[in-house]
């Protein structure tokens, strides 16, 4: 997550595109392919939204969206996250409704490998409606991301863990291609992977050699163990280390977790008093049930699924 300050106003290039007028908009990813483990007995109180959202979730969508502090210290870091969190659009019961959606994995396979259903997991109950995936679309009301969506998704069971960002950047004009052999353009890409092959990837397209213009997508891909090595860290080491220092940039600030948790406090009301029919409606192993993708496809997008 420091890494994400780093590359966003350490680098004269990219900040100036941050903004509304050339992003799309935002995809986050929290995936995990474990499923509750022995957590059983605290999962069913807690469940997915309560679990990830506020403490991990929304702490990415701050350092993306958050504006440039005046300094590194904890407190100017952690106002600008503050504002962000502040500036996140309420969700009535209609919207919770239509852009928020709740997932319980059945049985399926990991890995060609056959996992039970949460319902069958160990202190879990069998008639449970527990959610363990989340998607939803959230606005934040700044000039800065005014009418930009941001994706946010969650799950256990799904193919592969990973914790990824992906910022996608608004189509060209095509009239440049009219009378040439392309069909479309497709949008630049910035991907920033945080776990586990922490990197940094951007797609962008180039013509393709030969006498006729035909364009191809291109990766430009950088890997931190490549490029620096490998390190020996689980990030605790970090977190240990300031806590030491009496460093308080990555944690978080009680008007912080306040404001978080009142941006999911209103769609855990509405979905007490609505329980769920369908669980469970996605099976282990695969990215979520088919609302997450409905949830995008309304508006023309879809989700980016890591191999």
């Amino acid at each position: 997550m420091q890494n994400i300050l780093v590359f966003r106003f350490a680098n004269g290039i990219f900040e100036p595109v941050w903004n509304r007028r050339y992003i799309d908009h935002v995809q986050i990813t929290v995936a995990e392919s474990i499923g509750v483990e022995h957590r059983g007995r605290y999962y069913e109180e807690a469940g997915a939204l309560r679990d990830m959202v506020p403490n991990h979730l929304l702490q990415l969508v701050s350092f993306i969206a958050m504006e440039p502090p005046n300094s590194f210290e904890a407190d100017a870091v952690r106002d600008e996250k503050a504002k962000v969190l502040r500036a996140i659009q309420p969700l009535n019961p209609i919207e919770v409704l239509r852009s928020t959606v709740a997932g319980q994995y059945g049985e399926g396979a990991i890995a060609t490998m056959p996992v039970p259903a949460y319902r069958s997991e160990p202190h879990v109950s069998p008639a449970s409606n527990t959610e363990t995936f989340v998607a939803m679309k959230l606005f934040i009301d700044s000039w800065r991301w005014a009418d930009v969506p941001f994706y946010l998704r969650t799950g256990k069971r799904m193919p592969t863990r990973v914790t990824e960002i992906a910022i996608q950047f608004k189509r060209p004009p095509f009239m440049l291609f009219r009378k040439t052999s392309v069909e479309r353009l497709d949008p630049n890409l910035l991907v920033i992977r945080i776990q586990p092959d922490e990197g940094i990837s951007l797609r962008f397209d180039a013509k393709v050699p030969g006498p006729a213009v035909r364009v191809g997508t291109v990766d430009m891909d950088f890997q931190y163990a490549k490029y620096f090595g490998d390190a020996c860290s689980t990030g605790y080491e970090t977190l240990l280390h300031d806590c030491l220092a009496g460093d308080a940039t990555l944690f978080q600030r009680d008007d912080n977790v306040e404001v978080g948790w009142s941006v999911v406090d209103p769609i855990l009301q509405v979905w007490a008093s609505l329980p769920p029919a369908s669980f469970p409606n996605y099976a282990a192993g695969t990215w979520g049930p088919r609302e997450a993708d409905e949830l995008l496809e309304r508006d023309g997008r879809q989700w980016r699924n890591s191999e």
